[in-house]
């Protein structure tokens, strides 16, 4: 599988969302990871979005101490998950040295996996158990701004930083997430010419210091590459295609933004600077 090249300077990026624990990944897993540092992906975040998914996170990275690091949380699709006993697991595993964040966690009205009321419950047993830990969130919201950002207003002061993953939402929600000094997760969603246009003009106005970037692999391969790959499975390779279509969005060098939205990434999650 070829690995896409810019010709730009060599830069160490960081995939703050990728699900490497989805079984498409199995039987390539290390190559994988390699073709992600032949990209400059030097470090990735391992997303925890149910009990087991959150075991097998953390044992990635625990495997992969330096470049993999893991969250763990239960995304609101699995919110039936989360019970006492679940709770107790989940700080277990948020005491890891290796997990950097709580989360993936929050509302998802859009598909309606669980039900709304259990939804919400989830959430805000995930959030106080952040809170208790100060740990930083990794969050998840779609359709469901109106209940959502009541929610996470209630503990923003309470944990260090709060990332809304994989964001999609309007202007209004943008800035309802920038009010509370929240940092933004942008994929490939901006590079979909037919749901993300919207995106183009919204990245503009994320000031640079909460910018952050991801793949959400296996999920969201970029629609922009050249040339497309015959299969549909993201990797995290690709998230230079994620930069490169973001800084042609904000008129931005890519370098630059590349250092930037790293730096922020390792602020956000204590990630130690990768040797070179």
């Amino acid at each position: 599988m070829p690995t896409p090249t810019m010709a730009i300077t060599p830069m160490q990026l960081v995939d703050i969302g990728a699900n490497l624990t989805h079984e498409s990944f199995r039987q390539d897993f290390e190559a994988v990871l390699a073709r992600a540092r032949a990209a400059g992906v030097e470090q990735m975040l391992v997303t925890g979005a149910s009990l087991d998914g959150s075991r097998d996170a953390l044992a990635l990275a625990q495997r992969h101490r330096g470049v993999l690091f893991a969250t763990a949380g239960v995304h609101p699709h699995h919110a039936g998950e989360v019970d006492a006993g679940a709770e107790d697991v989940l700080r277990t595993l948020l005491k890891d040295p290796c997990v950097r964040a709580a989360g993936e966690m929050g509302l998802d009205y859009f598909r309606d996996f669980a039900p709304r009321a259990a939804q919400r419950t989830a959430f805000e047993r995930q959030l106080a158990l952040a809170a208790e830990l100060r740990m930083p969130l990794f969050l998840h919201q779609r359709e469901a701004h109106a209940d959502f950002l009541p929610l996470l207003r209630s503990v923003r002061d309470a944990v260090p930083a709060a990332v809304v993953h994989c964001f999609t939402d309007g202007r209004k929600a943008l800035h309802d997430y920038l009010d509370l000094d929240c940092h933004i997760g942008i994929t490939g969603w901006l590079c979909d010419e037919r749901r993300g246009t919207h995106l183009r003009e919204l990245v503009r106005s994320i000031p640079r210091g909460r910018l952050l970037i991801e793949t959400d692999a296996p999920y969201l391969l970029p629609r922009s590459l050249r040339p497309r790959p015959a299969h549909r499975r993201n990797e995290p390779m690709y998230l230079m295609e994620v930069l490169r279509e973001l800084a042609r969005a904000r008129g931005e060098d890519p370098v630059d933004l590349a250092a930037a939205t790293s730096q922020n990434a390792r602020a956000v999650f204590g990630l130690p600077q990768p040797s070179l």
